[in-house]
């Protein structure tokens, strides 16, 4: 067996398993896919034909203003390749738009100057007008409905006083939403802190089909999907990218046909039909952005859990260089006595009254009382992390070390480098 990759910050921890008693690798297809095109090709082959949509172009011509909504700095949406296009299409035919770009932070916090220029690069930064979506400032925000759900939509007043709204963004997996892009620009993306917390309440966390890779019947993809379409989201630049970070396919055009052909793709690329069980599973955020802080990092131990035996050790390779992601996330975890006294608070808080970061530490909760987790990282409080519940590690070694005395040395093992990025059934 020859070394595996596992992507740690913005770099990777390189590890030799052959004297390990390893039963199964579990990548997505999409990290070996080798398109023909460059990446910048197959962006514009994209947006050259559009799906179930008119052009980019034609929907631009005669329009005086327009939002493009993109990720935050939390995402790694290739916005440095992707936006240039975008603009120089829309300004090719109208250049006199006026466009603002906003960046959908969803219930994150703003996103800094310093990250903008790493992610968009300093001649957007320093040219075109940015604007940080705060989900918790009302006065930016206008009511539009009820969601299906029953919830509150509030949304940001820029993306909805415009004449035409259009996002970009990427499709992986998702833990709860089933898959990225699409509709999420728009909720939780550009939406309110209490439309956001309506959505993503505990009975819908704790649903079945709201897992990694189900849109059918999922309550909180239902809830996206309308509020995409009450915002009037007209055209989306989706991309799906590969462990580098780099574009291999693009999907472009009407806001859920376009993005459920690239659901599609990525499905067929993510998925893994069947495997065995093992006592330990090795998985990771995909590195930097995504392995940021704790909150993030509970999507990599998602995938981890069909892969894991009752009682099983999940090792999380997350850098958490900027702490825990969320002070209530911490908290909720940081003062209950165990995970199951959180799992068994959470279920009694009714729909419309949804915590902040509720949904984050239910998951986390529902692992560890399952698993035992060891956290991988020498860039994060390691009393942070056992405050959590989790055990801590600084390297690979010592966390494997560890799980091996306590599941013995012929334990079986499991890798996902990188554990966003598939789909485990």
């Amino acid at each position: 067996m020859k070394p595996i990759r596992i992507p740690y910050g913005k770099g990777v921890i390189e590890k030799d398993f052959s004297p390990y008693n390893v039963i199964d690798v579990l990548e997505s297809k999409a990290h070996h896919f080798k398109p023909v095109l460059s990446e910048k090709e197959i962006v514009e082959k994209a947006l050259d034909n559009p799906i179930a949509s008119q052009s980019l172009e034609e929907q631009v011509k005669g329009k005086n203003n327009m939002v493009i909504i993109t990720s935050d700095h939390t995402r790694p949406v290739p916005s440095h390749i992707t936006l240039p296009i975008l603009l120089k299409r829309i300004r090719a035919v109208n250049p006199d738009i006026d466009i603002k770009i906003l960046i959908a932070t969803g219930y994150h916090r703003a996103t800094t100057k310093e990250e903008m220029l790493d992610k968009f690069g300093k001649e957007i930064v320093e040219n075109e007008i940015l604007i940080n979506h705060i989900s918790k400032d009302e006065e930016s925000l206008d009511y539009v409905g009820v969601l299906p759900s029953g919830g509150d939509l509030w949304l940001n007043k820029v993306a909805l006083e415009t004449e035409l709204l259009i996002a970009e963004g990427f499709i992986e997996p998702h833990f709860f939403a089933g898959f990225s892009g699409g509709r999420k620009s728009v909720l939780p993306g550009v939406a309110g802190a209490k439309t956001v917390l309506a959505n993503h309440c505990s009975e819908f966390i704790a649903s079945d089909y709201a897992r990694t890779g189900i849109l059918e019947k999922n309550p909180i993809h239902k809830d996206m999907v309308f509020a995409a379409d009450k915002a009037g989201l007209s055209f989306i630049l989706n991309v799906v990218i590969d462990s580098e970070k780099k574009i291999i396919e693009a999907f472009a055009g009407h806001s859920e046909k376009a993005h459920e052909k690239g659901c599609e793709f990525v499905l067929e690329q993510s998925s893994i039909d069947e495997t065995p069980k093992s006592d330990i599973v090795i998985t990771s955020n995909g590195g930097y952005p995504l392995d940021q802080n704790i909150y993030q990092a509970v999507k990599g131990m998602t995938a981890a859990e069909p892969c894991c035996n009752p009682k099983g050790i999940i090792i999380m390779v997350a850098a958490c260089n900027d702490g825990h992601g969320g002070e209530d996330f911490y908290q909720s975890m940081a003062d209950a006595s165990s995970p199951r006294e959180v799992l068994d608070s959470v279920m009694q808080i009714p729909r419309g009254e949804t915590k902040p970061d509720q949904w984050e530490y239910q998951i986390l909760a529902r692992i560890l009382d399952r698993f035992t987790i060891i956290m991988v990282t020498d860039q994060c409080d390691a009393k942070m992390i056992k405050d959590m519940h989790m055990e801590h590690a600084y390297t690979l070694d010592e966390a494997l070390e560890r799980a091996l005395k306590e599941k013995g040395a012929k334990a079986s093992i499991t890798v996902i480098p990188d554990g966003v990025s598939v789909i485990v059934k």
